[in-house]
């Protein structure tokens, strides 16, 4: 890589290592981005959102994910290609565009990142005590916990957590497979209501693409190309193919879920409203199946702290220059905080759902403001920006803002 895109800092959790293509890019760290992006996506409120939706909309869930796997490329591919382009972080992008924009999407990213984090944490001490019932969720939650900072503690701590993010999302899609086979799930019918569905839930929508690219999401992986300097128009087709891998990703396991949670559903089986996802997989495989729950809870869970506080404390280091300093300090206290927040006030499955829809009304905001920046020369320089991507993603925008305002119209009256 060209030293001009790439600046070492001693104390920061990023570093460029691997093999390179033959633009000069590793691709070993754009897949790095691509499952940052898809395990932190897939957290233990993807697999409570995809069980519950899946019993209340039965096969006609399956047009709710097709629209938000469509929603979630449109989005994605839009912010990853300007961020890259600019070679500045999304905050940093907002603020040049309203000085003082920036910050104020920095705390609402990073608020509902720690919201996002205190469920994952505590999703985790879930999925070790499914797996070994002597410890509490608590003490669970506190040994992941030590896990993922220990990661962080590494001398290559950016190398082993996309290391870690690719083996843990690979087992979690082998897992989930073994539990659809289990089943025998009416797939024709899902096929037929993916494009015409019997029920629709405008709220399912926003709670899935808020749950997938809304909030930080998105950003983990474009955020950690900015750090390892894999920036510029150069660098484009392989974010292209990054970016949609990490969808790709994410949505394969939400539909091998969905498939499996509706194989369950589909023989009269009401799932346990206080555990969905424990209960859709112990019907499906019986005990066995109740471990493998607990497994992948537990990377599900583990991989989404990694992803939320990493990227989280990307949107704060435009705060001050402290943090972009000590960034490997911050990320391990963001993780502490949010399991010592988990250990004293703990209930995240409400709070999981909360925050997958939160996300889902910051998504037209950051969006609208990536498209926008795109259009400015002095944020992008000389690059145009494809006209039908630009349509494409304020037509995600309207749909979101519309979406956003409907939901919180129901909620309040």
């Amino acid at each position: 890589m060209s030293s001009e895109k790439i600046e070492p800092q001693p104390s920061s959790v990023t570093q460029n290592e691997g093999p390179t293509t033959r633009s000069g890019f590793s691709w070993s760290l754009i897949m790095g981005a691509a499952f940052l992006m898809a395990t932190s996506a897939v957290g233990p409120g993807f697999l409570t959102q995809t069980t519950v939706f899946t019993q209340t909309l039965g096969a006609s869930f399956a047009f709710v994910i097709l629209i938000s796997i469509i929603l979630d490329i449109g989005a994605q591919l839009n912010i990853w290609r300007i961020i890259v382009v600019s070679k500045k972080r999304a905050q940093d992008i907002a603020n040049d565009i309203l000085p003082g924009l920036g910050y104020a999407i920095a705390g609402m990213v990073a608020i509902g990142g720690l919201a996002f984090n205190i469920g994952n944490i505590g999703g985790a001490g879930m999925g070790m005590n499914v797996l070994f019932p002597d410890i509490t969720p608590i003490v669970g939650a506190a040994i992941s916990a030590v896990i993922a900072v220990g990661i962080f503690m590494l001398k290559d701590a950016a190398k082993v957590m996309d290391r870690f993010t690719i083996v843990m999302g690979a087992a979690l899609i082998v897992m989930t497979l073994y539990v659809l086979f289990s089943t025998s799930p009416p797939v024709g019918e899902a096929l037929y209501r993916a494009v015409w569905p019997e029920k629709l839930n405008v709220l399912a929508i926003i709670t899935l693409v808020g749950g997938t690219v809304g909030g930080y999401i998105t950003f983990a992986g474009a955020h950690r190309l900015i750090d390892a300097g894999v920036t510029g128009q150069e660098a484009l087709p392989q974010v292209n193919r990054g970016s949609i891998s990490a969808i790709s990703l994410a949505s394969v396991v939400r539909i091998i879920l969905f498939l499996a949670a509706l194989g369950v559903i589909s023989t009269g089986v009401t799932l346990d409203p206080t555990n969905p996802p424990a209960s859709m997989f112990q019907h499906a495989a019986g005990n066995v199946g109740y471990k493998i729950f607990g497994l992948v809870l537990w990377a599900a869970a583990i991989t989404s702290v990694i992803g939320a506080a990493y990227t989280s404390v990307s949107f704060l280091k435009t705060l001050h220059p402290v943090i972009e300093l000590h960034s490997r300090r911050f990320i391990i206290g963001f993780i502490i905080v949010s399991t010592f927040i988990f250990c004293f006030i703990g209930k995240p499955v409400m709070l999981l759902i909360v925050a997958g829809a939160l996300n889902g009304f910051i998504l037209p905001v950051t969006l609208s403001i990536m498209l926008i920046a795109a259009t400015k020369s002095s944020i992008v320089g000389d690059y145009k920006h494809p006209v039908w991507m630009s349509v494409f993603g304020w037509l995600i925008t309207g749909m979101m803002a519309l979406m956003s305002i409907y939901t919180l119209y129901v909620m309040i009256f």
